[in-house]
């Protein structure tokens, strides 16, 4: 009987890439920094809030600053970005990595307090008691020693920009490596929604990676340290997915002989991940509905009604919105478990990750071998319908068969040409009656094209509107290029909830008239959180609050509450009463953070 793998581990995990980073891809050299110098090493300390508590003299020298530049400031102090918030997105995601018991590992640009950029490599890790509970946190960071001199450096705009570099993350004891802007921008909608409780959907072609997501949301949650559950819904008969689901009782089915807990038992307080959930048959997604919304349930045969807590992580290469119109599934079910979408992108979206993974596999199967220029050609030049999962085979057989350490060309094309996912290439011969020819043409034409069917449509020679109506004609459902700058769905629900980081200096004034100012540290359309309030009793009635704007001319002003209390002058606003003019502009500013975070809105 098929059953939920918990917490497994495959012995090669290979959905974004695993094992040690491959080097970074970067608008240098790879070996500027490296090649013929002396690495240097500077040591930070930090408290759990990673706050700077010491430093070597290294640190100092490579920097150049003094200890009191360092005493107090957050880690992503010294690494160039592009604003306050952005500093607190690294702050947050070294925070969340280490915390966890594992290793945030990247190359970050730095900025000393005098002289020119350079690359550093970073790690920040926890330091623990006897009891595993941290105590605080060390950071290293590696540079060359000629790093400081290089003047070839270019124009650094930060880790959020369009510069390519290589990041590495620990994920349940597997190295996730990032190269592309796009990948590393995902990553920061997977962190945001990582801390919510709600269902999340994760969508994507076959081979991108949406199980290894699932299971970097589970680590970086508060649920980690409990059960991790996971189930194909593809993989079960029809007949068993409601038993597996939610268990069964003694005699409630022929070869029942015992009684046994369910998977959302099983997965109680942690994080049950449901693959390929648009394989549901109707019945059990009513169920499914009726847990998420806390409903309790039966065993299979049983008379006891059982209620779990569990976050449901769900994913799926189908348009489950196609299938809500078709009757296949539920619309319910879908909005609920869309609170966010994640949207993984396919391999052909982010080229910087084609050659970081080529590199990193190739050195798993073949160490010490690289690829030749022509074969880097060869292998950005590909589609890769099957993403990842079809380039690690592909790598797997060039190691195999390849006698010699520089990968050419000519190895990879031989290996394509032997992958059954490859047969739909330009040198490939369409096979099939007349229909089948057309359609494979068509298909072939939107690979090559990223999804663009104006060049889709000029490849093959016909107009645009001739080509939608043969798209319609043949169920062809590919993924437009317009539609891929989507990488994740935030319903309306979840907008309010919405917190982007700021840095603002914010008034509060009590009913007596005494004003103090404090600092905004992120802003909602519902209220705000600020650092600085020292007496904070003195402002439990309703507050007069106000703040500049951002990206505004206008000044926001509020009636607010204090709504929670975080200790050492860190409390919540919530937001009472706004003019209706002030709000519009708060709503707007706030929906555009989320977009320039990836998420699209609903209309």
């Amino acid at each position: 009987m098929p059953k939920g793998n918990i917490n497994s581990q495959p012995p090669e995990r290979t959905s974004l890439g695993a094992g040690t980073p491959p080097r970074a891809l970067d608008a240098q050299p790879a070996n500027t920094l490296r090649a013929g110098a002396l690495e240097r090493i500077a040591v930070l300390s930090a408290d759990l809030e990673g706050r700077i508590t010491g430093c070597n003299e290294t640190a100092l020298n490579i920097l150049s600053a003094s200890a009191k530049d360092f005493l107090g400031q957050p880690l992503a102090t010294f690494f160039i970005r592009k604003d306050d918030a952005a500093h607190g997105q690294l702050q947050q995601a070294m925070l969340a990595v280490a915390l966890k018991g594992s290793q945030y590992r990247s190359s970050l640009r730095c900025q000393p307090k005098s002289g020119k950029p350079f690359v550093a490599e970073l790690c920040v890790a926890s330091l623990r008691d006897a009891s595993s509970t941290p105590t605080g946190l060390i950071a290293l960071f590696t540079v060359g020693a000629e790093a400081l001199k290089v003047a070839t450096v270019p124009k650094v705009q930060g880790v959020e920009d369009d510069t390519p570099h290589t990041a590495s993350r620990e994920i349940d004891g597997t190295n996730l490596i990032l190269a592309s802007p796009l990948m590393h921008r995902f990553m920061r909608m997977v962190d945001r929604v990582a801390h919510h409780t709600e269902s999340i959907l994760i969508t994507g072609e076959t081979g991108t990676g949406k199980e290894l997501i699932a299971r970097t949301i589970h680590q970086s949650s508060h649920r980690s340290s409990r059960p991790w559950v996971d189930i194909n819904c593809a993989a079960l008969p029809e007949n068993l997915v409601e038993s597996e689901l939610f268990g069964y009782e003694k005699g409630a089915f022929t070869g029942a002989d015992s009684s046994r807990a369910g998977l959302f038992e099983l997965a109680d307080k942690g994080t049950l991940f449901l693959d390929e959930i648009g394989e549901l048959q109707i019945q059990t997604q009513v169920k499914l509905l009726r847990v998420l919304d806390g409903y309790p349930f039966y065993r299979l045969g049983g008379h006891r009604k059982i209620k779990v807590d569990v976050r449901i992580v769900a994913a799926t290469n189908q348009d489950l919105d196609a299938g809500v119109k078709a009757g296949r599934f539920r619309e319910d079910l879908f909005h609920r478990l869309g609170q966010f979408q994640l949207r993984v992108p396919p391999l052909r979206e982010r080229p910087e990750d084609i050659v970081a993974l080529a590199e990193h596999f190739l050195n798993l199967k073949k160490p010490g071998s690289s690829f030749a220029p022509d074969a880097v050609s060869a292998l950005l030049s590909h589609p890769w319908p099957g993403n990842v999962r079809e380039l690690r085979n592909l790598i797997a057989r060039v190691a195999v068969e390849s006698r010699e350490p520089e990968i050419h060309k000519s190895q990879i094309m031989d290996a394509m040409s032997g992958n059954p996912v490859a047969q739909r290439q330009p040198g490939s011969m369409p096979v099939g009656n007349l229909d089948s020819m057309e359609e494979q043409m068509i298909i072939r034409a939107l690979e090559r094209s990223g999804g663009h069917r104006s060049q889709a449509a000029e490849q093959l020679g016909i107009s645009r509107r001739t080509l939608s109506r043969k798209l319609k004609e043949y169920s062809i459902n590919i993924n437009s290029a317009d539609a891929a700058n989507s990488l994740g769905f935030i319903s309306l629900e979840q907008q309010k909830f919405f917190r982007a980081r700021v840095a603002l200096d914010v008034t509060l004034k009590n009913q007596k008239g005494e004003e103090v100012r404090v600092q905004g540290v992120n802003l909602s359309t519902g209220g705000m959180g600020v650092d600085g309030l020292k007496e904070p009793m003195k402002f439990t009635s309703l507050l007069d609050v106000s703040f500049p704007l951002p990206e505004s001319s206008a000044t926001f002003q509020a009636k607010a509450r204090i709504v929670w209390f975080g200790g050492e002058g860190r409390v919540g606003l919530r937001f009472s009463v706004i003019d209706p003019a002030l709000f519009e502009q708060l709503q707007h500013w706030t929906n555009k953070k989320m977009k320039d975070e990836g998420w699209e809105l609903p209309t």
